[in-house]
């Protein structure tokens, strides 16, 4: 039999490899209910359970750990390369890493506030004034069965020629092309894919 420490370290790393197993699965769970459920549903999810938001959260930042470069990366250097008067809202934006990252005026929004920067609303309804930002922004936040709501919200605070940023997992969509065709006819022209 092996000594009482072996048995106790072999216990921990177990116990440790089922809590991993436990948040992925939990982090896939509350992954599905936002892609199937409205951006009201998530709302009213996380206002009922702010816990699993932090959850969601842990899981995400171990999913994009993996990646070769983080999305949010791709949009700072953007901003970086451009004046830093133009307004962004960063919808869906976690821990205000955009925000914290450029000089520019950043509005942060998502569900629950994990900074103290961030606004708390549904992504469809923004308590910002109509063409009043420059840039939005959707990085791996673009979730929810009314895209439709959620992007015209992004149309609506835009000033004219403003710019609409989308980073997501190409997974996301069935036909890219498709949603590519659905955002011309909410009003956005593609400059780059």
């Amino acid at each position: 039999e092996a000594p009482p420490e072996a048995r106790s370290g072999r216990s921990a790393a177990l116990r440790a490899r089922m809590e991993e197993r436990l948040l992925g699965a939990r982090f896939r769970y509350l992954n599905q209910q936002l892609y199937t459920g409205s951006s009201q549903d998530a709302e009213r999810l996380f206002r009922a359970d702010p816990a699993a938001f932090h959850l969601y959260h842990r899981g995400f930042e171990r999913q994009v750990r993996r990646w070769p470069e983080r999305p949010v990366q791709r949009i700072v250097r953007y901003l970086r390369r451009r004046p830093v008067s133009l307004v962004v809202a960063d919808f869906g934006c976690g821990d205000c890493t955009l925000a914290n990252s450029v000089r520019n005026k950043v509005h942060c929004f998502d569900l629950v506030p994990l900074s103290p920067r961030v606004t708390v609303c549904d992504m469809a309804k923004v308590p910002l004034a109509a063409e009043s930002v420059d840039v939005a922004v959707f990085c791996l936040a673009l979730m929810g069965t009314n895209l439709q709501e959620i992007l015209g919200e992004a149309n609506r605070v835009l000033k004219l020629g403003g710019t609409l940023m989308v980073a997501e997992v190409a997974s996301r969509f069935e036909d890219t092309r498709a949603f590519l065709k659905a955002m011309t006819q909410l009003g956005f022209r593609t400059v780059s894919k």
